[in-house]
């Protein structure tokens, strides 16, 4: 029997002060006093968890850009989007209060040894009890790279290859242990049973285990995987993988764009297209009427600093926007630094507002203000149009935007039978393929 098709909603998060609309810190509804306490996190979870979200996860970065002008003042000094805690610290207490919201984590393939990644993972499944994520990063900044101790990115395409190995290289220690390894029989003194774990012995061109991991798989055997891939080698990268894909598409016709060349990809390496949620990124800010939206918007707006504006769009494209205002200097400056989705986002917005790019780096993300009837009717029409599979929600203000999100939005997506009353799974990924 055929599953009703119904939306997912994932929460995107950053351990800071504000996410993806910059200078939302400063709102006096916006709790700062808070920033490393447990209770903020757990508090956020709880409030996703009621309102059914799929899912949240954390977005990182190891480091703090300092693109614009050359240095990092107006980026850290404005409160950009900041990692102040590694999130990894994060998740756990965020598990310990909820039973069925997904708990993602950015982590890098660029880096960190393939080992590490999957025991990493593993041990956020297994705490969760089969609700993690990972959401596969390739890193697109030197800096990054230079904390890590290396002088540069490699090339694009090699570093999606590396990416590839470090997954199935991550696969081969995941299934080094069988479901049932654990015997954890006192009376005849067996712990587990050898039989049933395996070495890796992974070998590819850059990456390399041997394995077996020290703790027994996670429930979902593998943690469920986002991806963000924007160029060519990002989507087939995303396609051969990827279960939950993040975006950021300006207009319907681009989302829907994506999304079907994303489908035609997964059909032709034989994987069931369905299995891939493609949601593109939607920042809401939701009134009781249409008037009241509109003026809390506009207070957003008026709150932004343009040079904290330009210090991000120049993360974003990773350039200096104090130096290059055209996309041909950008194009000129080459490089192999640069995240395509980032780039590709600021020209659709240029041609599709029938603006300069010089004046698209200056625009903070567009707004979606409205009642709860109005921002449900924009979600069902993508939804309904084949452009989305769901959404990923960052917010405006925190906690405010989840909390009046889930108190208004969500019961009117529930009336129009397009989002979940309860979760039918345990685990994230019985979720993703049973939405309810």
């Amino acid at each position: 029997m055929a599953v009703p098709r119904k939306m997912h909603l994932v929460a995107y998060l950053m351990a800071g002060p504000s996410a993806s609309y910059p200078s939302t810190w400063r709102h006096p509804a916006a709790t700062l006093h808070d920033l490393f306490e447990p209770e903020r996190w757990e508090h956020l979870a709880k409030v996703m968890e009621a309102a059914f979200f799929d899912a949240c996860f954390f977005a990182d970065s190891l480091g703090i850009p300092d693109l614009y002008k050359g240095r990092y003042d107006d980026y850290i000094g404005r409160g950009g989007q900041l990692s102040l805690i590694d999130p990894m610290t994060l998740l756990p207490l965020m598990a310990r209060v909820t039973s069925r919201l997904g708990l993602g984590v950015t982590l890098s393939t660029s880096f960190t040894p393939a080992y590490l990644l999957a025991r990493y993972v593993s041990s956020l499944d297994l705490l969760s009890k089969g609700r993690a994520a990972w959401n596969v990063v390739t890193t697109g900044r030197d800096f990054e790279a230079q904390n890590c101790g290396i002088p540069g990115l490699p090339p694009k395409d090699q570093r999606y290859d590396m990416a590839d190995e470090v997954l199935e290289a991550c696969d081969a220690l995941w299934n080094g242990w069988d479901a049932d390894a654990l015997v954890l029989d006192k009376a005849s003194g067996v712990f587990a049973d050898p039989s049933k774990i395996r070495y890796a012995n992974f070998q590819g061109r850059y990456v390399s285990t041997r394995g077996p991991l020290p703790g027994p798989r996670g429930p979902q055997g593998r943690p469920v995987l986002m991806q963000a891939g924007a160029s060519p080698r990002g989507r087939a990268f995303a396609a051969r993988w990827a279960e939950m894909i993040f975006c950021s598409p300006p207009t319907k016709k681009d989302a829907l764009a994506y999304r079907t060349d994303i489908r035609q990809r997964m059909a032709a390496i034989g994987r069931a297209p369905d299995d891939c949620a493609v949601l593109p990124s939607v920042t809401v800010v939701v009134g009781e009427t249409e008037t009241i939206a509109r003026e809390k918007a506009a207070y957003l707006e008026s709150l932004v600093d343009p040079e904290l504006v330009l210090a991000a769009s120049s993360w974003s494209v990773v350039a200096d926007l104090s130096k290059i205002d055209t996309p041909e200097a950008l194009d000129a400056k080459g490089g192999n630094q640069g995240v395509q989705g980032h780039r590709d986002r600021m020209m659709q917005v240029a041609k599709d507002k029938g603006i300069s790019f010089a004046e698209a780096v200056r625009r903070p993300r567009a707004l979606l203000a409205g009642t709860p009837e109005m921002i449900a009717d924009f979600m069902e029409d993508w939804f309904k149009a084949g452009a989305c599979d769901g959404f990923i929600l960052p917010p405006t203000i925190f906690p405010t935007t989840f909390e009046e999100f889930g108190r208004m939005v969500v019961p009117e997506l529930q009336r129009r039978g397009l989002f979940r009353t309860a979760y039918a799974g345990a685990t994230l990924r019985e979720n993703l393929r049973d939405p309810g």
